[in-house]
């Protein structure tokens, strides 16, 4: 069960960085596009960021003490349902050309609870 955990919790780790990077640094077509598409503040979308990368580290960090990573697979959780959450008030799963993208943290939702789980089980 550990090697499972390992293994995603290092994908997520790796994608949560990826994701989180920009924003927290308030470069490229992503933190553009939740400013003005979302309507988040500049201020916000940074914190997101910061928020995912630190979810990465607490996953790497988790591999050692999973109690750790479980919590930090519970937070990057909890910021895909705020993510889910954003997408339906802009009206995105309404939008065949903006639905596809708007998946992304349900997928994400689901690798972070599993990921949970598996780090849960295999302490």
């Amino acid at each position: 069960m550990y090697l499972t955990a390992a293994i995603l919790s290092a994908l997520l780790a790796l994608v949560a960085l990826a994701a989180g990077g920009p924003k927290a640094l308030l470069k490229g077509d992503v933190s553009a596009g939740l400013q003005s598409h979302m309507g988040l503040s500049a201020g916000l979308v940074r914190f997101v960021g910061l928020a995912e990368v630190a979810a990465a580290g607490g996953l790497v960090m988790g591999l050692f003490w999973q109690p750790l990573g479980i919590a930090a697979a519970a937070g990057f959780a909890l910021l895909m349902v705020g993510a889910v959450v954003c997408h339906v008030r802009v009206g995105d799963y309404r939008d065949p050309k903006l639905r596809g993208n708007a998946m992304a943290p349900f997928v994400l939702f689901a690798v972070a609870v599993a990921t949970a789980v598996t780090l849960g089980l295999a302490m």
